[in-house]
């Protein structure tokens, strides 16, 4: 099987449930929808949107249920897929970044988000946002919530705070791989993800994940983030978002030691 194509995700979803875990979205966790072991599926479509309509429609066979953060750029919001993943019965969020996009600049920020709330509940009645890291950019979109709070606006939480890291272990393909929180910028849980690794929950390789869900060695509780656009099964596409991780991973690299 090779890595980060939808034959091996699949079946990694598959071990999940032959361990008993029920795959939920983020708004079903937020609402207590939850049984006693669960992973929340989580995916930001920051690219390649036709990839998550993909993984998608594999949830669906499967009887899953996820959550899938587009943002506002044409790399990401498609409509037409928009639509067809609401279709499939899986939630749909506001994957933003307006303090990257309106230049830290607060209350412009604000109204930014508002606007691009109001367009994505056109295709579903949005309950849960997540930021966008940005990378490359020197805004956290979290900083918004200094000065503002997104709940008056009807929603019921965003992933990095809203989810008890306590009780909830959390996985993601950051990187192309299972542990690349140290080269990740924004994408990661301050005060857990050490003491996860200190106890050995960590792993590179999904078939590395697979086997410790097999051998019963992954928490009870956990959000699974993954980047659909990394995710397929045709080799030439699959070759170039190697190649293009590999780069990106320096990059983070250089941005993280300066």
């Amino acid at each position: 099987m090779r890595d980060f194509s939808l034959d091996i995700y699949r079946s990694l979803l598959e071990t999940l449930q032959a361990k008993g875990y029920k795959l939920i979205s983020y708004a079903q966790y937020i609402k207590g929808e939850r049984e006693k072991k669960f992973v929340i599926l989580r995916h930001d479509v920051d690219a390649k949107p036709e990839n998550s309509l993909k993984t998608a429609q594999l949830e669906h066979a499967l009887g899953a249920k996820a959550t899938y953060y587009f943002r506002v750029g044409k790399e990401s919001n498609q409509p037409e897929i928009i639509r067809a993943i609401v279709a499939l019965g899986h939630e749909i969020g506001y994957h933003y970044e307006d303090m990257s996009l309106c230049g830290g600049e607060v209350e412009k920020a604000w109204d930014h988000f508002q606007t691009w709330l109001d367009y994505f509940r056109q295709y579903y009645a949005v309950e849960t946002i997540c930021m966008h890291g940005a990378p490359t950019s020197k805004w956290d979109s979290k900083d918004l919530w200094k000065t503002y709070d997104y709940k008056t606006l009807g929603l019921l939480g965003e992933p990095y705070l809203d989810t008890d890291w306590s009780d909830v272990f959390y996985l993601t393909d950051t990187g192309r791989c299972w542990d690349g929180y140290k080269v990740s910028v924004r994408d990661k849980i301050p005060g857990h993800q050490d003491a996860w690794t200190k106890a050995g929950l960590t792993w590179h390789t999904t078939e590395q994940l697979i086997a410790a869900i097999e051998q019963g060695r992954l928490p009870e509780h956990v959000m699974m983030t993954t980047h659909p656009q990394r995710w397929t099964n045709n080799r030439g596409a699959w070759l170039k978002e190697a190649i293009t991780q590999n780069i990106k991973n320096i990059v983070k690299k250089c941005i993280i030691l300066h």
